[in-house]
């Protein structure tokens, strides 16, 4: 069945209904685009609100932090400073904290470290001795020992105990410096030398002055050298 035209209507009729139902179908398109547009919007701004409040956080704790002296690398005690062994940290100090203020690096140069201390650790004006070793109320002791007579695992700021052993049946023993024969002085290794041409290795170590002298008087092949475990405490 053939569909008649009226001839009577205007056939620009028929197009502008095609282009009224096409401006109202991309007016609806538009408009959910823009609801659609709307979380996004607001999901940017918390963002961008979140990365101001993390700056702010991240600058005001930045401005209480100082530049402090650290240890780059393990020192031992003896040891003298020099400036590969500092590094600069920032950190934040609570007051009453001894620290040394990066700019006071060059006083430090060429003075004694007067304890052991690991790399990373904060550098204090009480860890630097300016007198040298021995510290106040040390002394260096010197001990002439054979293999077998200390562990080969001393070294530089090794903490030990001294110990007196009586000599050898048919020997001449030396009078235990203590009430027995037991007797240990603590000390800390300062240097471990081997010197050419001897089976000996010297071992010096810094102890108090009077049992320096203690271990002075005692004849030499009687005396050891044990290691301690936890730095001697």
């Amino acid at each position: 069945m053939t569909t008649q035209l009226d001839p009577h209507r205007p056939a620009a009729s028929l197009g502008g209904s095609w282009a009224s139902d096409a401006t109202e179908s991309t007016s609806r398109v538009r408009a959910a685009k823009r609801r659609r547009s709307v979380p996004h919007l607001l999901l940017g701004t918390l963002l961008v609100l979140a990365c101001a409040v993390a700056f702010t956080v991240v600058s005001l704790n930045s401005g209480d932090r100082e530049p402090v002296l650290a240890l780059a690398r393990p020192v031992t005690v003896g040891q003298v400073l020099t400036a590969q062994d500092l590094k600069q940290v920032n950190v934040a100090v609570d007051p009453g904290v001894s620290v040394v203020d990066v700019n006071q690096a060059a006083s430090l140069m060429g003075k004694t470290v007067s304890t052991n201390l690991p790399a990373g650790a904060l550098l204090t004006r009480d860890a630097v001795s300016g007198t040298g070793v021995p510290a106040a109320g040390q002394a260096l002791a010197a001990l002439s020992l054979k293999a077998g007579q200390f562990p080969v695992e001393v070294s530089p700021g090794s903490h030990v105990s001294v110990v007196f052993v009586p000599g050898q049946s048919g020997s001449v023993l030396a009078s235990p410096p203590a009430p027995d024969a037991t007797t240990g002085w603590p000390a800390v290794i300062t240097s471990v030398a081997s010197p050419p041409n001897q089976q000996i290795t010297v071992v010096s170590v810094q102890v108090s002055q009077a049992a320096a002298r203690q271990i002075a008087a005692v004849p030499a092949g009687q005396l050891s050298i044990v290691m301690l475990a936890g730095g001697g405490q």
